[in-house]
């Protein structure tokens, strides 16, 4: 009696698909044709496996795998899963400062922010970690493996990481309320050439750093501009547009989204003219994912300034949530991310005009000294490493070059 009933359910719901397919409402012909291996699949699991299984446990099974074929951010959400990201949780958890995608099926680090736990304990961008609390998370979905992260303030949580040339590692971190400031650093540096970091993309940060500019250019003349987006994940689409409008001509393409449907094929244009038209250098590495890597994109395509360090991370797909009707709801990539010259950054980066790379000694000192100051309360210094220096060579050339002329 279960079996006919399931088949008679399977029955309906090929009907429903054949309708939706004839009024093109889905355009894939090969789904249909083989659906019935599908319907065929799950009758026998309900006929023939050795537990009775409930039928919505099979059926989230069956989309959560499908989901993940696709690539490594699309995924379906439970009404649990689904009421969490809607829910603003502010202030009612502890996370580790840490920001993290799948890659290559492995949970990997994108970047630790710096101040974070995450970041004070030695987590490194392309970490991955392999087990949360001493469990395998291989089974995981990215948000699944996002909520083992989270917990009460002053919990501990243990992560087993495989990094690069190394054997597996073992950190204890102390969840903390994350507040991440955007822009993080400002310096005034030799033959005045500015300095500022920009930890994430957040709401604000363009008029931030517009105000930071206008404010020290009133100061005194600002020759060269090095923008620090190393570490930084990412944040907001528009705010990552407005702070790349701060630097190049209004009517200048940023960036173009492209998907299937029209409805997702949108162009970002400058709206406004440039604050500063002074030499611009902006640092990346591999810690410096989506956000970042329209800005550094778009001032690479523009030929508005040079990129210097290693190449980005290459996180530059666009995802949107479907409600479903039981409450749950589908986390679907449904466009890409293409640099004013058609490059797409999704799983390519971008790649620096001049690479340059730092010594794992010279990051010790660099993290030492940023534990030292967070202990002491004191303002973070500017770091002379070696990417840094490099930056400030071309800007020191390109300023040269200016007063030759």
């Amino acid at each position: 009696m279960k079996y006919m009933k399931w088949m008679s359910l399977l029955g309906a719901a090929i009907l429903v698909l054949a309708w939706a397919k004839n009024s093109q409402q889905v355009a894939s012909k090969d789904i249909y044709d083989n659906l019935d291996l599908f319907a065929n699949g799950l009758a026998l699991v309900q006929r023939d496996y050795v537990d009775e299984v409930e039928p919505q446990k099979l059926i989230y099974g069956a989309l959560k795998g499908m989901l993940r074929s696709l690539d490594p951010h699309s995924q379906f959400l439970d009404p649990e899963a689904y009421r969490e990201i809607q829910v603003e949780t502010e202030g009612q958890f502890g996370g580790l400062g840490v920001e993290i995608t799948m890659k290559d099926d492995f949970l990997t680090v994108i970047a630790a922010m710096e101040g974070t736990p995450a970041w004070t304990a030695g987590i490194l961008s392309g970490d991955r970690i392999v087990r949360i609390d001493d469990k395998a998370i291989k089974d995981l979905n990215l948000e699944e493996a996002v909520k083992r992260l989270r917990g009460r303030v002053g919990s501990r949580v243990k992560l087993s990481i495989m990094r690069e040339g190394k054997k597996l590692l073992e950190f204890t971190i102390e969840r903390a309320v994350i507040q991440i400031k955007s822009i993080s650093a400002f310096e005034m540096m030799e033959d005045s050439i500015g300095y500022v970091r920009i930890s994430e993309f957040q709401e604000h940060t363009a008029q931030d750093l517009e105000k930071v500019m206008k404010d020290s250019q009133a100061q005194g003349e600002w020759r060269g501009l090095i923008l620090d987006l190393r570490n930084n994940p990412g944040g907001l689409l528009q705010s990552a547009v407005e702070v790349t409008e701060l630097f190049v001509k209004r009517g200048s393409l940023i960036v173009e989204t492209r998907g299937r449907k029209p409805s997702q094929n949108l162009s970002f244009e400058a709206k406004r003219g440039p604050v500063s038209d002074v030499p611009l250098v902006i640092l990346v590495n591999r810690g410096s994912a989506s956000a970042s890597e329209i800005v550094a994109g778009a001032i690479q395509d523009l030929g508005r300034g040079k990129i210097v360090g290693k190449k980005t991370f290459g996180k530059g797909s666009v995802q949107s949530v479907i409600p479903l009707k039981d409450g749950s709801a589908l986390k679907l990539t449904t466009s890409k991310y293409f640099t004013p010259k058609g490059r797409s950054i999704q799983g390519t980066g971008i790649q620096p005009d001049i690479e340059v790379d730092i010594p794992r000694e010279e990051r010790k000192k660099m993290k030492e000294q940023r534990r030292e100051e967070n202990k002491a309360g004191k303002k973070k210094s500017v770091f002379p490493d070696r990417q840094l220096q490099a930056a400030m060579d071309v800007l020191k050339s390109k300023i040269k070059d200016q007063k030759s002329k």
